[in-house]
């Protein structure tokens, strides 16, 4: 059995495994009850729409409405991801480390979006962004998939991670028409080429996050690199599987296929099948599935909980918000000690039980309508993704 160089498993892998990957997810969903609705019609200034613009007509304009929905796609997985990482008891478990990893690759790609959005002449709005859980991913791509809140469960890593990572030959195979966020990047990228629009670096951040450097794009060549990197560390590349980065992860629709499989992927004579070392489901705090609403009438402690949770996560996404109209560094240190501040009532939430069950409630990752006060960064101290 060949060892596995870690980084991209890459789209052409989806190939070998998306069958088996498909078939036992699918008896899970049956198992825990529908969670998709019909396709509803493109809105305006979806991914459809953005994609029926020919290349002829894609100018600025077009750029500036892509990299803005970006924006929102980026930030639609973070609340997701943080509910299953936080709901996982032993953060050294080889699922938490994969989890933890894939949240700091999200707040970068974020950033590079955001950097990209900026370097066109537009102005990332963050907040405004903020999506509402249970709901659709944003843009109308992968419709009928259903965003929701919850603890770490096997349906979970099935209907959310993995849906919002599926590389486009694992949906083309299912015959899925609706656009998919590979096919979107693959169209920004062309839309910068075809454009080749002068880049400002003004306004872009540079800063650490996680294990990468956030650096200003200001040739189209940076720009080809960033929009590269948040297509192949999600998706993967339809390069061969053989393929490996430098930082030697997977893509995280593959890491999240091992956590679901209990497998870590490798190359065998049959093609690339989960039969490599064991990655143990972990150990979850029974975190419910977050109502659509919010939670019913909760008892008075819990509200209290909720709302210190809700006043950090509306702090984040004001200083996120500030940090691209010129408050630099300092506004996104301010956004990264408020979301070290969430995890403490998250946790304590996931492990209050919810009467008459044996789940806990969750965070709700609700935006609040009057701004709470910004929490102070140190001077030339932005951070380093996300808590710790």
């Amino acid at each position: 059995m060949a060892p596995f160089k870690r980084r991209s498993f890459l789209a052409t892998a989806a190939v070998a495994a998306g069958a088996s990957v498909t078939a036992g997810a699918d008896a899970a969903s049956a198992a825990a009850g529908p969670h998709t609705g019909p396709p509803e019609p493109a809105p305006l200034g979806s991914v459809a729409r953005l994609l029926a613009v020919p290349e002829a007509g894609r100018g600025i304009d077009w750029l500036r409405s892509a990299l803005q929905v970006a924006v929102e796609l980026e930030l639609s997985a973070i609340p997701p991801y943080l509910c299953g990482w936080w709901s996982v008891r032993d953060r050294g478990s080889e699922a938490a480390r994969l989890i933890r990893r894939i949240i700091d690759d999200e707040m970068y790609h974020l950033g590079m979006v955001c950097n990209l959005l900026v370097a066109v002449g537009g102005q990332p709005r963050i907040k405004a962004a903020a999506p509402t859980y249970p709901g659709p991913l944003p843009g109308g791509v992968r419709t009928g998939v259903t965003l929701y809140l919850s603890g770490l469960t096997r349906s979970f890593v099935h209907d959310v991670m993995m849906a919002i990572e599926a590389p486009e030959e694992s949906l083309a195979r299912g015959g899925r028409a609706a656009p998919t966020v590979g096919a979107f990047y693959g169209d920004l990228l062309k839309g910068f080429r075809t454009v080749a629009p002068r880049l400002s670096g003004r306004g872009q951040l540079n800063v650490r996050i996680g294990s990468d450097e956030l650096r200003p794009a200001e040739t189209l060549l940076e720009a080809e690199r960033s929009l590269d990197i948040i297509r192949e560390q999600g998706e993967g590349t339809s390069r061969s599987p053989a393929d490996s980065f430098d930082d030697d992860h997977p893509a995280h629709y593959y890491a999240f296929s091992e956590i679901y499989h209990g497998r870590q992927l490798r190359e065998t004579p049959a093609g690339w099948t989960f039969t490599g070392p064991p990655v143990p489901f972990p150990d979850a705090r029974p975190m419910a599935r977050v109502p659509a609403g919010g939670w019913p009438r909760p008892p008075a402690p819990v509200q209290q909980l909720l709302h210190r949770f809700d006043t950090g996560y509306t702090t984040v996404l004001d200083a996120l918000d500030a940090a691209w109209a010129d408050g630099g560094p300092r506004a996104l240190g301010a956004a990264v000690h408020a979301m070290r501040g969430m995890e403490e009532p998250a946790v304590r939430l996931m492990e209050t039980e919810i009467p008459g069950t044996r789940s806990t409630y969750g965070p709700q990752f609700h935006v609040l309508h009057q701004p709470p006060h910004m929490a102070p960064a140190s001077e030339g101290d932005p951070g380093e993704g996300c808590p710790k």
